[in-house]
C-alpha cells in the first residue's frame, strides 16, 4: 500500500478518534499541533474541529499563499479598525458578460488570458470598455464586475 494512502488511512482513524477523547486529551493534542496552550474556555465541539483541521492540514497542505496574504490583510484591516473588503470576483474562461451601452448589448467572452469581444481578441476588459465608450474605464467596473469606489 502506498504511503499517501496509508497516511490518509491513519489520518480517518485519527479523526473518528478524536470525538472519543476526554478533554483533558484534546487539550495535549492542542497544545502539539499549534505549540501554545490550548483556550481555557474553548468549547469541545470547536477544539474537535479545529485539531481535526489542523491534523488535515499538517497532512494535506496548508492555505496557499493568495488565500493566506488575504487572511493576514483582513486581520490587519481588522486590527487596525478598517472594514474588510471583499476580493473582487474572478471570472472563469468561458464566462460571457453582457453590458447594454446606449441601446446596444455586447458580449465579452472571457479567456484563459484574454477577452473575446467581436470575434477578436482583447487583452483585458478595460480595452474592451474602451473600445465601446471611447474613454477610459475600469473594465471590470464597467461590465459590472466591481462597485464604483465612494467618497
Amino acid at each position: 500500500m502506498p504511503a499517501s494512502k496509508r497516511a490518509a488511512q491513519q489520518l480517518d482513524a485519527n479523526l473518528r478518534a478524536l470525538q472519543e477523547l476526554p478533554r483533558d486529551e484534546l487539550a495535549s493534542r492542542w497544545e502539539e499541533l499549534f505549540g501554545f496552550p490550548c483556550p481555557r474556555k474553548m468549547s469541545r465541539i470547536f477544539l474537535v474541529r479545529a485539531l481535526a483541521h489542523r491534523m488535515q492540514e499538517k497532512l494535506r497542505g496548508g492555505l496557499d499563499r493568495a488565500t493566506q496574504r488575504q487572511l493576514d490583510k483582513a486581520t490587519t484591516d481588522l486590527k487596525d479598525g478598517r472594514a474588510i473588503v471583499p476580493a473582487a470576483p474572478t471570472t472563469k474562461p468561458g464566462t460571457r458578460l453582457l453590458r447594454e451601452w446606449q441601446g446596444t448589448v455586447h458580449e465579452v467572452i472571457v479567456l484563459e488570458t484574454a477577452v473575446q469581444f467581436r470575434g477578436e481578441r482583447w487583452p483585458s476588459l478595460s480595452a474592451v470598455a474602451r473600445e465601446i465608450t471611447g474613454t477610459r474605464w475600469s473594465g471590470p467596473r464597467f461590465f459590472g464586475l466591481k462597485e464604483a469606489r465612494r467618497a
